[in-house]
Formats: structure tokens, sequence, C-alpha cells
């Protein structure tokens, strides 16, 4: 473990030395981010889960960096040229585009015109020039004419030695560093329509004419240009200023106003155009595309997050109802375990309009399986279903509600879906998905890609490994900050709990099946393959609800047990007692416990857990109702103040599902009644709105809504001039300058 690693690392996130250490060390034995920050607080100081994620993959960066700088240290000592000099200055080097500057002169080539220059001779005169001294460039050019290298003349001997010149101006790494701080804060990105693609790429009309500094450019924008250039409706252009450009490059280079410094400056020029700017742009593009997906990528990430976590309706009977009209409405009942028991399709829409018959086969599914709840999916004929349920008379005791179905049919026709339920067609597969999205959003959503779940901002058009890392670690933390039931998680579920993954989680749905439900956590050791450490990491996040041990229905690990035991004991009671007891709780004097692997953070989170065991950190289940009567697009009226569900959460507003099969945008500036920077710190994804319609265009069904108190008045003078100020205030470009130069940097 590299100490400089850590006091880089802890310096970067303001952490100390030892705790950042500690993570490293914990994460190098093979434990997980969830674990670290659940149960090593005592070591880690405390550390969240956020931070124990920067360690993470900080780290990782530096140690891919370690491991180039060691290939480059090796190729530059087979070429015979690694001086003490150059590879102090290899070893000094902090980020990945440093070293590969260093390393840039030394990297092999294929032919170019400096080296055929070179091959010509012309290097001793290449090097006379760059000295810049007060000799007469031409007279000395003439001595390199030579008609049998090539060099016929004067001419072509300076061009010659300037394309050796260019080519070393290009592989300076002080020029290469401070060109691209040039390119990060200072350019420009341009983009144009193809001739004759003004038609075809009407989406991208906005940037047939576009530019804006770089720096400036919100991720959903640049996007979207990237996009229009892959499609090849766009082209893009990204550059500081040429002379600009050009004049920090003669800063660097040139040492006076000799003849030979006007040889030079006509190098450099050619450095620039040739080999400079065409790099700079490509590694811009690449970083800027990079901070773009990061951006996008957290907007996701924040989403699915709230999507994970929302409320569950938790172990009821369910009717779930996939809507339709033509092909029906298939309608399936599952039990508190979410087991499939019965499925019909009715028919109660157009064109069959077989209400009658449809109401009673609800009606007798419902008595016969005692549901307690329905969940109608928000999809196609959705709200004519829901006023058709409604209509039955069913019990008052019934839940009756709308759920998000997107991705259902994904995952209706995935191998998932196709081992749980081998016999049945995709319409019963979505229905029932339908239905467990209501008990459990967590456990069904895991099933699913998530890039099908719908709450991204062009999630296809990011880095997609990046993506997945970043979900991935979205699902484990949710998973895991929730638990999991081991007796009834599916293997998907169970592959997401710290230490487990695919194998394992298949291991233990395998001897769940043939040996019947875990009755303690200890029984997991007889698992096939489930080690000691695997155990040590997956124990406390999994839970026995119905376990003779109440400390196995908890988030208490079994490394604690005897601690809390002791507590008991210290009491002269039982665990069940500490449990049902907060008065005996409340004499534990938890200082009495503390060890040398057991501090106060830990016992604190143990009486935090006793006092509800396997508390579920979700908000508690709310129905919502659309507003009755509007149904369709054309319902809507402007001025109309109508119920909303918050759907998705992007960089420029929020978008509200009012049950119309088209959801409205609420614009950045129409979520709040003062201004607003980021839309996720006023609305959450799966949030109970009251709306204002704005606008309303059925042919091109666009919708446009405010959340402000008063959408249709005039902004006040005050606050008119408050939004002017933060939109581009200067201390917002400096940091998001100083976030994007630590990309290049990383």
């Amino acid at each position: 473990m590299s100490q400089k690693h850590i006091s880089i690392i802890a310096q970067e996130y303001s952490l100390p030395v030892s705790s950042v250490a500690a993570v490293i060390e914990l994460l190098d034995e093979g434990a997980t981010v969830p674990f670290i920050s659940r149960y090593r607080k005592e070591r880690t100081g405390s550390m969240d889960e956020v931070q124990v994620g920067n360690v993470k993959e900080r780290i990782s960066k530096l140690r891919e960096i370690d491991k180039r700088r060691e290939a480059i240290l090796k190729s530059i000592d087979e070429q015979g040229k690694l001086t003490d000099e150059l590879k102090k200055k290899i070893e000094a080097a902090d980020s990945m585009a440093v070293l590969e500057d260093i390393y840039l002169p030394y990297k092999p080539k294929r032919k170019t015109k400096a080296s055929i220059a070179k091959e010509k001779g012309l290097e001793p005169l290449a090097e006379t020039l760059f000295n810049q001294g007060t000799v007469d460039p031409e007279e000395i050019a003439l001595k390199y004419i030579n008609d049998e290298k090539g060099v016929e003349d004067l001419e072509q001997a300076l061009q010659g030695a300037r394309d050796i010149i260019a080519e070393w101006v290009s592989e300076n790494s002080e020029v290469r560093s401070s060109l691209r701080k040039m390119f990060i804060s200072k350019s420009t990105i341009t983009s144009k329509v193809f001739k004759g693609k003004e038609q075809e790429g009407q989406k991208y009309k906005d940037y047939f004419e576009w530019s804006e500094q770089l720096k400036n450019i919100p991720s959903h924008r640049l996007l979207a240009m990237r996009r229009g250039e892959k499609e090849m409706i766009l082209s893009l252009d990204i550059h500081p200023d040429e002379n600009e450009a050009i004049y920090a490059i003669e800063n660097k280079v040139v040492k006076g106003s000799t003849a030979c410094s006007g040889q030079v400056k006509i190098a450099l020029k050619d450095a620039y155009k040739r080999l400079l700017k065409p790099s700079m742009e490509t590694e811009t593009r690449v970083q800027s595309k990079i901070f773009a997906d990061e951006e996008a990528i957290n907007v996701f990430s924040d989403n699915l997050r709230q999507l994970l976590l929302a409320p569950a309706l938790g172990q009821k009977n369910v009717m779930a109802v996939d809507p339709g009209f033509r092909t029906g409405c298939k309608v399936v009942c599952l039990n508190r375990q979410g087991k499939l028991l019965e499925f019909e399709a009715i028919y109660p829409n157009q064109p069959q309009n077989r209400q009658r018959e449809a109401a009673m086969t609800v009606a007798h599914m419902v008595q016969k399986h005692n549901i307690e709840a329905i969940a109608i999916g928000n999809g196609t004929a959705s709200r004519e279903t829901e006023d058709f349920v409604k209509s039955i008379g069913l019990p008052s005791n019934v839940i009756i509600a709308m759920v998000n179905e997107a991705g259902a049919s994904i995952y209706s026709a995935s191998e998932v879906a196709r081992e749980e339920f081998p016999n049945e067609d995709v319409t019963v597969r979505g229905a029932v998905s339908i239905g467990r999205r209501m008990m459990d959003p967590l456990a069904e959503l895991v099933k699913i890609d998530p890039k099908s779940i719908g709450v991204g901002q062009y999630q296809h058009d990011v880095d997609q490994n990046m993506l997945k890392g970043s979900l991935d670690t979205i699902v484990e933390s949710c998973v895991n900050g929730v638990g999991v039931e081991l007796n009834t998680a599916s293997k998907q579920l169970l592959t997401y709990v710290s230490g487990l993954g695919p194998q394992l989680a298949g291991n233990i749905v395998k001897y769940r099946d043939e040996n019947g439900p875990f009755k303690t956590r200890k029984s997991l050791m007889d698992v096939p393959r489930m080690g000691a450490k695997a155990f040590e990491q997956a124990a406390g996040f999994l839970r026995i609800r119905n376990s003779k041990n109440v400390l196995d229905g908890s988030a208490v690990h079994p490394e604690r047990y005897t601690t809390v035991e002791q507590m008991a004991k210290d009491l002269n009671c039982t665990v069940q007692d500490l449990v049902k007891d907060s008065a005996l709780r409340g004499k534990i004097d938890l200082k009495s416990y503390v060890t040398e692997e057991v501090g106060l953070p830990t016992l604190k989170d143990i009486i935090d857990e006793l006092a509800k065991p396997g508390r579920d950190p979700r908000d508690k289940f709310e129905v919502f109702q659309f507003q009755e009567g509007v149904n369709e697009i054309k319902d809507l009226k402007i001025g109309m103040k109508i119920p909303g569900i918050v759907s998705n959460i992007t960089k420029f507003g929020a978008f509200v599902d009012v049950g119309v099969h088209q959801d409205g945008l609420v614009h950045v500036s129409q979520l709040s009644d003062s201004f607003v920077s980021d839309p996720s710190k006023v609305v959450k994804l799966q949030q109970q709105v009251q709306v204002t319609v704005t606008e309303v265009d059925v042919a091109s069904k666009r919708i446009s809504l405010s959340l402000k108190s008063d959408p249709f008045g005039k902004p006040k003078k005050k606050f008119e001039k408050k939004r002017n100020e933060q939109q581009t205030p200067d201390g917002d470009l400096q940091s998001k300058l100083a976030m994007l130069k630590g990309k290049f940097n990383s």
C-alpha cells in the first residue's frame, strides 16, 4: 500500500490519513463498500458510503497510473534513453495526461514528416535553428543541400528542419500542458448542420448554427450535439482562438527575434495547426464527453436510487392488472410472498366493452384470494381500466393504485422471467412484475436493466461501462441499505448483497429450494462455496424475520451477537426483552462494552437496531389518484391545476405524469417561485405534486407544466435580477472549470 497514494487521497477528499489507509486495507482484503461503511466504523473513523466509494474509485485510478508508469519506464529503458533526470520526472508525474506527455517523444511512431527529414540528415540544422542564435539560417541551410539524400534546394532544407522542430514543439510536455489548460478554459464548441440534412435532422434544428463556451455547456446539450454528429447531421468543432493559442506556444518556445527565431515561429504555427490542435481537440472531446457522461450518469443514478427506494406496500395479497384495449387486460393474483396464484384475461374496454363479465371476474378473484390491493399498470388504457375497477364496488379497504410499468415488457421477455415462469406468456409475466412492484419496488426492479426503467438522461449516449458501474453501485447500495429477506429473495436480488454475487446467490436459492427456509443466519455456512469471508460480508444485510433469534431479523451483524447477549445478561433479561423494552435499553452503559474492535459508533448502531429490528428505511406507501375526467391529452386545458407524480428528473427540469399517457415537462425555470439551479434539489422521483398546465400541443404530444404559484404572472424585478445574477456567476464558472480540470488530471 503506497503512502503517497494515501496522502493524495486524504488531501483530495479532506479525510484523515489513517481512515484512508484503513479503507484501502479493507478493500484489498476483499471487503465491500456497504460492509466497510456499515460494520467497520471504528477502523475508518465512521466514513460513510460515499466517502468509502470515493476512496475505492480514486485508489483504482492511481494504481492504473502506476501500471502505466511502469510500462513507460520499461519502454524507455529498453531504448537506452532512460536518464536519472527523466526517471525522476516520470516518477513525479501525478496524472495519466502528464505521463503520456513525457512519454510522447519516446513513443514508437509511424513515418512522419519529421522522421523523413531526419533520414535526410536535417536534424543538426533543426537543432541550430531551434537554438535561435544569430547565425543566418539560409547560409547554414545551404550546407545541407544534397541531391542524393533528397534535399534539392534551400527551401527543402529549411522545410525539413522546420518539420523536425514542429514535432519537437508538439511533443514538448510544457507546451502540451499549457495548451491543454487553454482548450479546457477557452475553447468554443461550434455545431453546424451538414448541407442537405436540414429536413432529416429537424430534431437537432436548435444546433444547426450553434456556438458557446465549452466550459459552460450543460451535459444534456453536449450529448445531444454529439448524437447529432454521430448521426451525420451535425459537424462539431472545438478549439480556442488560434492566435491566442499560437501566442501561448511562442511564449514557451521563442527566445528572441533573430532570423532563426523567425524559422521557429513558422514551425510552431505548423506544429499547432497540423499536430497540436487535432491532438488537443481529440483530448478535449474525450474529456468533455467524460465530464458530460458523469453528469448525466449522476442524474440517472440519483433518479434510480429514488426509484429503487420508493415506498413499498409490503407483504399483501395483490391483484395486478396489465391494461389494454383490443387485446384486453391481463389480471393476476399474487400471495403475500409474490407467488402467482391465478390469472385471467378480461375485456372491459373498447372495442369489446364486456364490462359486466369483467366485473364479475375481478370481484370473484378479489374475494377468492382475499385481495388487499390492486395495482394497475400506467400504460395504454390505464385510466380507463382504473375507472372500471373503481366502478365495480369492491370493499373499501382494497387499495387501488396506479403503478409505473416502465421496463415491465423488458422483464417479461427476459431470461429471468422465463426462468421464473417457464409456462406463462409475456403478458402474464408483465402483470406479475407490475404487482410485485407495488409490494416491493426494489426487489422487482433489480431484475430489469436499469437503462430500461425510464429515469435516465441520454443513457444510451454515455459510456456504457461507466454507466453500468455507477448503476450497479447504486443498486448494491440500495439493496444493502434496505436489507434482504433471505427466505423470499430472488437470485437477482441476492446477487447485489454484499459479498455474494451471481454464483453464491444461485447456490443460496438452490439450497433453499432443496432444504427449505433458512432457520438461522449461521445455517448460511451450509450453502456450497459459502466461505467465512463471504459470510462476514453478507450476513449483516440478510434478514430472517421469523428466526428464533430476533437478531437474525435485524441489521446487527452476527459477529456482534455476543455483545448484545452480554448486555442482556448484565441486565438479567433476554435479548427479546431488550427489543421490546426501551426502558431496559436505556439502562445500557455503552462505554462498558467498548473494546479494541467494538467502539461507540457500532454500539450506537446496535442500540438503534434493537429499537426497530430490521426496520425499512423507505417512506410509507401512499395511494396516489390522478384527476378524474382527465384521461387524455385533449382533456388538458391551459390554466388547469391537477395532481401529478414526478416520473423523471433531468438537469433542465422534471417530467410529471398527469395520467394522460404523455408526461409533461416542468422546465427548471418553472419549478419554483425562486431560482433553481438543480431540479433534484427541489423535487424527488415519485413525489406527488400539484401542477398548472401552461401549454398543450396535442399534435406533437407536448405538455408544459409549472409548479410556480403564479406561472402566468410577471416575475418580480428583484427575483429577475437575482436570477440573472445566478445564471452566470463567476464563482460557478470557476467551480465548473476547476472540476473539468480535475477530470483531465485524473
